[in-house]
């Protein structure tokens, strides 16, 4: 199901309601711990996002690196509840140039893991990073795996950008707003690489500088997918105990 199109303006037709579950604080602080290392420390992340214009600044960076490797972290320590084997999530420093082979990779099979704050309701893919056969170009370019068979999105509560607004960027006060925060996390679904090909193919599409509600300015033009149109995630469980 596409977005509803009023000019510039791009809207969600059908929500999923966020239902909670507690995370773990040892996840919390392994995700706070690889993110600030990453940012402040040895590592690299891009300034731009694919096709984006606009410079992020070292704390919004660090943002999305702990909700992106959170989301990892849970999604790891549910499919080991399901029994099914699946790679630690790679927590290696990277320099300028590197990128993780995959997020996580389960039962030889490849997961991308996408994060996104609660209220949200798009799994969103940045057009720059992918091919029409759905292959991740980044990793194609060093010449890893570059298909996922499995995308997944995980919703983060609290929202990271909103309670460390304003909060000074040294690691003792980032940590310690994170640390009193009750963190909730939800999956509202996943899909097959197949449906990924399918929505570039059919050009599921929100522009750069359109209006997401109307409110918010898109910095990229990414591919998407409403929560509403994923899959259970346990089609995600079933897909990985196949052999």
């Amino acid at each position: 199901m596409k977005l509803d199109q009023r000019d510039n303006g791009y809207f969600i037709t059908s929500k999923k309601t966020f239902e909670g579950k507690p995370v773990d604080a040892a996840f919390v602080k392994l995700a706070f711990d690889f993110a600030y290392e990453m940012v402040y420390g040895e590592g690299f992340h891009r300034i731009k996002r694919s096709g984006g214009q606009l410079n992020r600044t070292p704390l919004e960076i660090f943002q999305n690196t702990f909700q992106g490797k959170l989301a990892e972290i849970i999604l790891y320590e549910i499919l080991k509840l399901q029994n099914i084997e699946v790679e630690e999530p790679d927590f290696s420093i990277h320099g300028k140039g590197v990128w993780d082979e995959t997020d996580l990779k389960a039962n030889g099979k490849f997961i991308c893991v996408k994060s996104a704050a609660f209220f949200s309701n798009l799994l969103l893919l940045e057009t720059k990073d992918w091919n029409s056969e759905g292959m991740y170009i980044p990793n194609h370019d060093l010449s890893k795996t570059a298909v996922y068979d499995y995308f997944v999105l995980a919703r983060i509560k609290p929202d990271i950008k909103f309670i460390l607004k304003d909060v000074p960027e040294n690691k003792e006060n980032l940590w310690q707003e994170i640390e009193k925060a009750v963190w909730f996390y939800d999956i509202p679904g996943c899909c097959s690489v197949k449906t990924i090909r399918h929505i570039i193919k059919n050009q599921y599409v929100i522009p750069k500088n359109a209006l997401l509600n109307g409110k918010t300015k898109m910095d990229a033009e990414n591919y998407y997918i409403q929560s509403c149109n994923l899959h259970n995630v346990a089609r995600l469980y079933s897909g990985l105990m196949e052999k």
